[in-house]
């Protein structure tokens, strides 16, 4: 997840909306028998759950019992462990017996905030009447396409600036399927000078010392919101005995964040190059590539690359490369996995899925990175340290990537000096505000970045500048409110987020979100039951969902309170 705050791992799923588990049952030959030829010949281990329940939702349409029965079966798992993953995830439909099975073709319509400002809520009233019962609408949280809000997916074809129009065009055309073009592939990234400078590497031309030193001078931190040195990562993890691994995190789940989609349909080897150099640099044996499952296009478009590069590889050697498909979720819990190898603990405890599910680290030493921190290695190898701390304002150095949605003119990704001010970023690189509209707030860092009022839109922008006015950057995700908007509808769209994407494991947060958000749809707040309940969420919720998830609220009371008094 593109969280500022490192999670904690998710084990044994509790989403308040999973049913409960269904006492194993008597595997059908029939079940079995499609199962395995689903899978072939591919490894039955544990951490491909999430990879073979896709095969049978996107071969079946669904998940029946008697299908999970027999996955269970083949992959010597308990039915209830399958069961557990298979609910938890939003993009798994879980058949019971005597159930129908969902409409064929599925349209998600994201309705997290930005999208919601651009009238997402009326694009969903409207579709069931015109598209009729044979096509499921379904809201989505985010579908990290903010910049093109009102943002949905007509089964897997995403349609920016959708409106109901384009939507069932679409349906009645069966289109469902989209993969991006016009972006550097294999063969255009090689004959520009691609992988020249990891071919180096493997050479000998440059030494672990000092291309880990460069990355340490550069000053880059992760760029997925926990902003950890990225080359104090190197050093700390190649420290730890072999074998070691490494988790490429490409689930840009923050409601507000799409910079890593935009680099990706564009510049996919940039990337894979920068994952090859930090591996070569760490020396990992296997690179695992999470990829949110809301980016259909993607996915196809990096498998193709993919095989492109081991066909041909640049180097001798190189590590697995493993992509690995998400199912819908804010939580994933991979990054605990890095913690584990820089406190150098190597006995980590048996996990359950979804988290093994999800990369399969083992408990190995794992190097884990932000996709947008390695699409920046090999311009700061080449251009060196100084180059990249030589950008930046207000003192602060670098560069950062700004997902910008919402009330301005140009949105989208904005490659900015670190420390910018709000109202610079709006002025210089998003054309102003929509005419017509006045700056009222904006959100710093996403959902669980808090809320600024516009008159504090002189604080730069960066890592460690905001947490004294209760808020953080995060992954950058900007969302910008005019006078049409309000921080306290801007605060109820995130709670709602959070309370559907709270895995559930933990009261704090599960109940705690759900009844911030009763109180948050009072006429009146109850100021003082809400800061009990924020308090009691930060200090007792055992993730950063829960104790990110008092920042809105806690920033309309103390920045926005005549909002409160209407």
């Amino acid at each position: 997840m593109n969280h500022p705050i490192i999670p904690i791992a998710v084990q044994g799923a509790s989403r308040e909306r999973k049913r409960q588990a269904p006492k194993g049952r008597r595997v059908e030959p029939q079940a079995l028998a499609e199962v395995q030829a689903l899978l072939g010949d591919e490894s039955r281990q544990a951490d491909l759950l999430i990879e073979h329940l896709h095969k049978i939702q996107d071969r079946y349409g669904c998940l029946s019992a008697p299908h999970l029965a027999a996955l269970a079966q083949e992959m010597r798992l308990a039915q209830t462990e399958v069961y557990e993953v298979a609910t938890f995830y939003h993009h798994f439909d879980v058949v019971k017996e005597g159930e129908d099975a969902p409409a064929a073709l599925t349209v998600r319509v994201c309705d997290g905030l930005s999208c919601e400002m651009a009238g997402a809520r009326d694009l969903i009233n409207k579709l069931p009447s015109i598209l009729g019962r044979d096509v499921r609408i379904v809201p989505s949280p985010c579908i990290g396409r903010c910049e093109q809000a009102p943002a949905a997916l007509v089964g897997q074809h995403p349609v920016p600036f959708a409106t109901a129009e384009e939507i069932a065009a679409k349906v009645t055309a069966g289109e469902t399927k989209h993969v991006p073009t016009g972006f550097v592939d294999y063969a255009a990234y090689r004959a520009s000078g691609g992988y020249a400078l990891l071919r180096d590497c493997v050479a000998g031309v440059h030494d672990i010392e000092s291309v880990i030193a460069t990355m340490e001078s550069s000053g880059l931190r992760g760029l997925g919101g926990a902003g950890f040195p990225a080359g104090r990562k190197w050093r700390i993890v190649r420290s730890e005995p072999a074998p070691r691994l490494m988790a490429v995190n490409i689930d840009e789940g923050e409601p507000g964040t799409f910079k890593d989609r935009f680099y990706l349909e564009r510049d996919p080897h940039r990337f894979i190059e920068g994952a090859l150099i930090a591996g070569w640099a760490v020396d990992v044996e296997t690179i695992f590539i999470y990829l949110r499952d809301e980016y259909h296009g993607c996915r196809a478009m990096l498998e193709a690359e993919l095989e492109k590069l081991r066909a041909d590889p640049p180097v001798p050697g190189m590590p697995k490369l493993v992509l690995r498909r998400g199912a819908g979720a804010y939580i994933c819990g991979e990054e605990s996995a890095m913690i584990e190898s820089i406190e150098g603990k190597r006995g980590m405890p048996r996990l359950r899925p979804p988290y093994v599910a999800q990369v399969g680290l083992f408990g190995m030493p794992t190097l884990e990175h932000n996709f947008e921190t390695l699409h920046w290695v090999r311009d700061i190898l080449e251009k060196g340290a100084d180059w990249f701390g030589s950008h930046g304002r207000n003192g602060r150095k670098g560069l950062r990537s700004f997902s910008v949605s919402g009330r301005v003119k140009e949105p989208g990704v904005k490659l900015a000096p670190a420390g910018i001010t709000i109202q610079e970023l709006i002025d210089e690189y998003c054309g102003g505000m929509l005419d017509g509209q006045q700056f009222y707030g904006y959100l710093p860092g996403g959902a669980s970045g808090g809320i600024l009022p516009a008159s504090m839109n002189n604080i730069p922008l960066d890592f460690d500048t905001l947490q004294q006015y209760g808020c953080f950057i995060g992954s950058a995700a900007v969302v910008i409110l005019s006078d049409r908007d309000t921080a306290t509808k801007a605060a109820v769209n995130t709670m709602k987020f959070f309370k559907h994407e709270s895995c559930g494991q933990c009261t704090p947060c599960r109940v705690g979100t759900a009844k911030a958000l009763d109180l948050m749809e009072q006429p009146v707040w109850n100021v003082t039951l809400l800061d009990e309940l924020s308090r009691v969420m930060r200090d007792a919720s055992i993730c950063g969902l829960g104790q990110a998830a008092p920042n809105p609220f806690d920033c309309v009371v103390q920045y926005f309170p005549h909002e409160l008094t209407k």
